[in-house]
Order: C-alpha cells, then sequence, then structure tokens
C-alpha cells in the first residue's frame, strides 16, 4: 500500500525542532529599544520607551555587550523592497484565512504569485502535519533562513586568536625578561570601579592591533582583522573567540559599547543649555569690555587646589585661597562625603564670593569656568556677586584660552605634582602681584594693573584718582 505523504513535506523544509514561542513579536520592541540606546538614553530610559520590562532591557544589552543587533543598528540598511515584510506577512495571513487565492492576494499586494505561492508554502508552521501560515511564525522562518552562518575568524584561526589575546592580556615584562605580573584583580562581570587597582597586561588597543597585523604579517592575507570584529569578539557574549574578561584589559575597562550620543550627553546635572558659553554675550568675544573673568583651579598633590580668576581685557589675575577643611587626610577617605580637600562646590562659592566683591560692579559682569563640580553653586555666586556664569562645552580648554595661558604663568610658581596646601593667602597674594606686575606683549608691553587703573579711573563716577590696589 502506497504511503500517504504529510502536508508538511511539501514545505520542502528539513524537520525543525521547535524553539518555543517565535520571537517576532518582541521584534518591534527590540527595534524601539536599540534605537533609544542609539541616542543615548540609557537601559532604564530605553526599556520605557520601547515598552518592556527593565530586566528584559538589561538582558538584552548586557547579552550584546551594549551592541545591537546588525539590522538594528543605527548604519543598518533599510529593508529591501525585494523581501517581503512583516506587515505583508499579516496581510497574506489574513487573506489566505479568508479563502483568497494565491493570484488574488498577489494582485492586492502588488507582489507576483510565485512570491505569494513560495511564501505560503516555505515559511508556513508545520507542526501539525499541515501548512498553516502565521505571520509570526513566517516571519521567524524567514529570520532564520537570512542568518549568516560565518564562524568568526578569531574563531577558526587560532593563531591569528593567540596574536590578539597576546597584545590585549599579555604580561608586563622588566628589562631583564623577568615577568612583572601587577596586582591581582578578579573578574566581577562589570566595569572596574574608580580608584581600584587594575589589571596589568600590554593593553593595546584593537586598533593598535589590527594595524600592527599588516606590518608583522605582510604577505599573509589570513593575519587580518578589523578592530571592529575583535570588539565584538569582546563585548558579545556567544562569540567563542575571546573571554569577556579580557575587557579589563582595554584602557577604559568597559564592558559594555557605550553609544557616542550618550557619551555627548554627559555633564554635570546643574548645568542647561541657557548657562552655556554658546549664549555668552558677543562682547566677551571681543575682548573690548572689561569685567568677563575666566575661572579654573590648579590641581596639586594629595587634592590640593589654588582657584584663579583672570579678567580677559586687563589679564589681571586674582587667585583664591582653597585650604583644606578639618579632617582631611587623617583617616580613610569617605565616600560620597564632604568635599574635606577645600575645593568643593561650597568653599569655591565662598571663595569666589569673598574675592570678586572687592570690586566694583561695573567689572563684575560675567564668569566663564568648566563644567567641574566645584561649580555647582553657580547659582549662589551669581545671586551675592551679580557674576553670570557660562560653562565651557566639554573637553575644549580653548573657549578659555585667557585662564589657560595665565595658568601656565602660575606653574613657575606651583609646579605640577606640589603639595599647594603650604602657600598661604599672603603667599598667594604676593604671586597675584608677581603676575599683576609683569609685561604683557598682549598689552602693549603694558602691566595688568596699570591697564586695570585706567579702567577705574574711567569708570569711577565721583572723579577720584586714587590708584587701587594691584594686588589679589
Amino acid at each position: 500500500m502506497k504511503k500517504r505523504k504529510r502536508g508538511s513535506d511539501r514545505s520542502g523544509r528539513a524537520t525543525l525542532r521547535s524553539p518555543g514561542r517565535p520571537p517576532t513579536v518582541q521584534r518591534e520592541d527590540h527595534r524601539r529599544f536599540w534605537a533609544a540606546i542609539a541616542t543615548g538614553q540609557s537601559s532604564e530610559d530605553a526599556a520605557s520607551l520601547a515598552g518592556v520590562s527593565l530586566a528584559v532591557g538589561d538582558v538584552g544589552s548586557e547579552r550584546r555587550g551594549g551592541m545591537p543587533p546588525a539590522k538594528f543598528a543605527p548604519s543598518a540598511k533599510l529593508p529591501s523592497k525585494r523581501y517581503l515584510q512583516f506587515a505583508e506577512r499579516e496581510e497574506i495571513a489574513v487573506r489566505h484565512a479568508q479563502g483568497l487565492g494565491v493570484r488574488e492576494i498577489a494582485r492586492q499586494l502588488g507582489r507576483a504569485a510565485s512570491t505569494i505561492s513560495r511564501e505560503l508554502r516555505r515559511n508556513a508552521a508545520t507542526r501539525s502535519g499541515g501548512l498553516e501560515y502565521r505571520a509570526t511564525t513566517a516571519q521567524w522562518h524567514a529570520d532564520r533562513s537570512a542568518r549568516r552562518s560565518k564562524v568568526a575568524k578569531l574563531v577558526v584561526n587560532p593563531v591569528l586568536r593567540d596574536y590578539v589575546q597576546e597584545r590585549l592580556v599579555g604580561t608586563v615584562v622588566a628589562p631583564d625578561g623577568a615577568t612583572i605580573h601587577g596586582p591581582t584583580v578578579p573578574w566581577k562581570m562589570r566595569r572596574h570601579g574608580r580608584r581600584q587597582d587594575r589589571r596589568w597586561g600590554k593593553a593595546w588597543s584593537p586598533e593598535q592591533i589590527s594595524w600592527r597585523l599588516r606590518l608583522d604579517f605582510p604577505e599573509d592575507p589570513t593575519m587580518r582583522i578589523s578592530h571592529e570584529a575583535i570588539y565584538q569578539a569582546l563585548f558579545i557574549q556567544g562569540r567563542g573567540a575571546l573571554r569577556r574578561e579580557l575587557t579589563a584589559c582595554l584602557r577604559t575597562g568597559r564592558t559594555l559599547r557605550v553609544p557616542m550620543a550618550r557619551i555627548r550627553k554627559r555633564g554635570k546635572a546643574f548645568i542647561t543649555p541657557e548657562i552655556m558659553i554658546s549664549q555668552r554675550p558677543a562682547e566677551v568675544a571681543d575682548q573690548a569690555v572689561p569685567g568677563h573673568w575666566e575661572g579654573d583651579l590648579i590641581i596639586g598633590l594629595g587634592g590640593s587646589a589654588i582657584g584663579t580668576l583672570v579678567e580677559r581685557t586687563t589679564r589681571f589675575t586674582m587667585l583664591l585661597h582653597l585650604p583644606p577643611m578639618p579632617g582631611h587626610a587623617s583617616g580613610p577617605r569617605v565616600k560620597n562625603g564632604p568635599a574635606l580637600a577645600g575645593h568643593g562646590a561650597e568653599a569655591v562659592r565662598d571663595a569666589i564670593a569673598r574675592t570678586i566683591s572687592t570690586l566694583p560692579a561695573q567689572l563684575r559682569r560675567s564668569l566663564t569656568w568648566d563644567q567641574g563640580a566645584e561649580m555647582a553653586q553657580h547659582a549662589n555666586i551669581r545671586i551675592d556677586t551679580g557674576l553670570c556664569v557660562y560653562f565651557c562645552d566639554p573637553r575644549s580648554p580653548w573657549q578659555r584660552g585667557t585662564n589657560g595661558s595665565t595658568n601656565g604663568l602660575l606653574r613657575q610658581y606651583y609646579p605640577k605634582g606640589t603639595n599647594l596646601t603650604v602657600h598661604d593667602a599672603d603667599t598667594l597674594a604676593a604671586v597675584a602681584l608677581a603676575l599683576n606686575t609683569r609685561l604683557r606683549k598682549t598689552l602693549s608691553w603694558k602691566i595688568p594693573a596699570e591697564v586695570l587703573d585706567e579702567l577705574l579711573r574711567s569708570i569711577d563716577k565721583g572723579g577720584h584718582e586714587e590708584p587701587v590696589a594691584t594686588t589679589a
């Protein structure tokens, strides 16, 4: 007797073991989640925008090492119209359930009849022995068929893998060839904390490794790999090439890929767009109107610091005395405790207000600072002194060029790596006097104290001719 074939045999597909619920239903959730990550959102905010739980978002991000699947990456190309999309498969499922024929479905969707026929046969659900077409199952079969079966290069090429690992985590050796192991740092499955020991290794960056291969193996094309492939092997679990703990040997020690949009959004919570340097009046850049200052901290040994204020027009310099608070360096550092080093937000606020208030109101127009936490009390500084405080862009020291060059002159008296707490207020005043009586080429070989005195006389409504003090 002839054996009767099952309807599922017509699919032309080998028997598949069902993985459970097809993941297609979460496809749009994943797309929204990774799109939010690409814009710089945190995992919590991205999960909220995507409509998934925080646990789902964290697990998905951690397994992928913070790197989105290729189909969800910002650089991914739009889906080709050559292939059916999930929305079209839903339309096919609805019309097929209504009993429409293949040609009618193709006519309504604007597709070839052979495309619809092949779709109903190849991507149908065959678990019941028939050919039941469901959009989610069909999309799962299509994604599975389109998956790349290529094995990672670091998996199939052990020589290349050993070369990469040796330069990532290779031991540090002394000039005599002895191995220096460094501190023992256990793998914590996350990035190293601040002020903690790091694992020692050669610590070449993936980009350095990628380019060095061209020099070490100029005639061997198999010894080539891009730096992005190395990062993927480190960050993405299940690649089977490099161990995840090798990320501890990266310069940043980062275990997850961080989008550039998130890095650009980093900043202090007390900084808002209206107090950025782009909102500063145009007269500040001209250096023709006095009263606009630039400030910064000079950091020394043991957390010691001195504050500097420089007037942009006259180059007049004032130094802020920031002595350490009682209890500094007398015990272990308390996490999130008070700024005992003396240059916390409250200490800097009081020092600026105490120093700048000695000047007339015409010389207290604005103050430009970098985005340091010591300026968290900028609103109180504006209330106490009338100074409009503005903040530079991150990693843009040239936006405070006057203060930067002045700090270079001050390093003659306060070299790097020295303890600045030994200098009292009188010593700071003497150094400020030395700078304010120093000839400046930019002032036509005048000294800052002379130029400031001339400005004060011109704005003195009472007509007093006494020169002001030239000390800080």
